[in-house]
């Protein structure tokens, strides 16, 4: 995992705000309070992406962090947390709840709503970061879920927890062909955590089981490329109206828009790294995936995964020397 930051290098009195800034322009915009005096805190901050996943892991000397009001507003790319602890506990705050973590333990948080993070034995965490349009979730099923303690009294919990820990730490499931091949199915892991949490049978028959919303899903990966693909063709393909393709949806605690662009962006994000699709303009590969406006696709782009198409294919261009 690549280092965002390490303050054992740095002057104490640098210290706060170097870290500050690092999380805010890799992770997420928090305030942190330390508990101790510049001269003793130590962070050591890695971040990785995994399709439109992100994924820090942190260890840190005692803090609290508030993700305010204020900071909740003017979040631009809303985003659902997966904090899981490693080693120590912590407390999770949100939505009139607390959950406190042990290790294996991971709780929610979503970056919509303020929330705070109380690490009295120090930082030992992975943070999963996923987009909340790639997640889709009900708003309902979403404020149920955050800051309850996810753990060992779940079966699918547990399996998620070992998964993620694993997914956190393998650097070669973490670019290229590894990566798109694990990124929905890390989706779609959490979604059935959810599910099985809050007993909701509809949020876990689809995309999970053979179901007619499965079947819409399947029927979009199979079109993604099409141009013309849209809720009419989508519906008239199975023979429903437009108006019942959304209540399918809905059941799944899909939106179509939001889960369209997510996977358009993830095959323009694998073609864009592939060496063999050199010779194809960024704005051909994003038309290619439905994206008609080239500076649409660079914004949307880089809003999803924080660099823009050209420089996302220029960081995965081939080493010459080697």
């Amino acid at each position: 995992m690549s280092p965002v930051l390490d303050t054992a290098s740095l002057p104490p009195g640098d210290r706060e705000e170097l870290v500050r800034l690092a999380v805010w322009e890799s992770v997420v915009r928090i305030d942190i309070a330390h508990h101790l005096p510049s001269t003793d805190l130590s962070v050591r901050i890695g971040w990785e992406t995994v399709g439109p996943i992100g994924i820090c892991s942190a260890r840190a000397t005692a803090l609290t962090i508030q993700r305010t009001p204020r900071l909740a507003r003017e979040d631009e790319e809303p985003a659902v947390f997966l904090g899981l602890q490693l080693r120590g506990a912590s407390l999770v705050v949100q939505n009139d709840r607390q959950a406190l973590l042990r290790p294996g333990d991971f709780a929610l948080y979503d970056t919509r709503t303020p929330y705070t993070l109380v690490f009295e034995e120090g930082v030992d965490q992975h943070f999963l970061r996923f987009p909340r349009s790639a997640l889709a979730l009900p708003e309902r099923s979403l404020r149920d879920i955050t800051a309850v303690t996810l753990g060992t009294d779940n079966p699918v919990a547990r399996l998620a927890s070992t998964y993620f820990s694993q997914l956190a730490v393998s650097e070669d499931l973490h670019e290229g062909r590894h990566a798109a091949a694990v990124a929905e199915p890390s989706i779609e892991l959490l979604r059935a955590v959810v599910a099985s949490q809050l007993r909701n049978t509809d949020l876990a028959r689809a995309p999970l089981e053979a179901t007619h919303g499965l079947r819409v899903l399947e029927y979009i990966r199979a079109h993604l490329a099409e141009h013309d693909l849209s809720a009419a063709r989508i519906a008239a393909a199975h023979g429903i109206s437009v108006r019942h393709l959304y209540v399918v949806l809905a059941r799944s605690g899909v939106s179509l828009g939001d889960w369209i662009r997510t996977r358009r962006l993830a095959e323009c994000q694998r073609e864009l790294a592939d060496p063999a699709g050199r010779h194809r303009t960024v704005a051909a590969v994003g038309r290619g995936w439905g994206f008609a406006d080239a500076a649409h696709f660079s914004r949307v782009f880089k809003q999803a995964y924080g660099l823009s198409p050209r420089a996302w294919r220029d960081q995965n261009r081939p080493d010459p020397s080697t």
